[in-house]
């Protein structure tokens, strides 16, 4: 059986493609989401192995969207478009396949069969090197997208992980581990990461470094990290 969630604004565009699948009985649809926070959620919970993923899509991008999972655990990716140069892009990104809107029947078909006999995820390397320009969040039951250049630091704890900024803390499904390879955040602790924009004072004590952030936030620093944060701003 092949799991798989559909991603796509367009309640329409998610049901065709629901409907298709319907003549596929070894394909198991896990769930359908309207927006990437739902998109992240989704899959770091359920981890489909394969997603069909709108391009075009409102604050967060397919494309974005692809660069925020986890390579490790990456499904198989069929991008959905309505324009034949985002289908380009998404074909020459090394995704296993993309489907121009509306779906033609034969082409879905085909798709379908050479993902029965591939069954190694496609890892998309030149996607990854991109910078994200936001973190897709929650609060709550509020969905939020967080930019990226607003974030003072991000923690990891037993609850999970936690993203503050200068107003608010909120949480996201991404790792620690995605968010240092793909944004500015740098670790300064094995649970910390933090912007080196935010930093306003380096605080070295005999119990061990704090960092103060430009909004009096407190943040710890480890030893393993330390040389490394004195050397970002000049110091030996």
């Amino acid at each position: 059986m092949i799991t798989c969630i559909i991603i796509d604004d367009e309640p329409y565009a998610r049901d065709e493609i629901a409907i298709l699948l319907e003549n596929e009985p070894d394909i198991e649809v896990l769930a359908q989401c309207s927006n990437a926070v739902e998109a992240i959620q989704a899959i770091t919970k359920l981890k489909p192995q394969l997603i069909f993923l709108d391009i075009q899509m409102p604050k967060i991008s397919g494309l974005e969207l692809a660069a925020m999972l986890d390579p490790d655990n990456l499904p198989r990716i069929v991008f959905i478009t309505a324009f034949d140069e985002y289908a380009i892009t998404a074909f020459e990104k090394q995704a296993f396949d993309y489907l121009l809107k509306p779906i033609d029947d034969a082409r879905f078909a085909n798709t379908v069969a050479r993902l029965r006999k591939d069954l190694t995820p496609k890892v998309l390397s030149p996607i990854a090197e991109e910078k994200l320009a936001h973190i897709p969040c929650f609060s709550g039951n509020k969905l939020k997208v967080i930019a990226t250049e607003a974030v003072q630091y991000v923690y990891s704890d037993v609850s999970g992980v936690h993203v503050a900024t200068d107003n608010e803390l909120v949480h996201t499904h991404m790792t620690l581990r995605v968010l240092a390879e793909k944004t500015s955040l740098i670790y300064c602790h094995r649970q910390y990461l933090i912007a080196p924009a935010a930093i306003a004072e380096i605080e070295i004590q005999e119990a061990g470094t704090e960092v103060t952030t430009r909004s009096g936030a407190k943040v710890p620093v480890s030893r393993r990290y330390l040389k490394q944060l004195k050397q970002l701003f000049g110091f030996q």
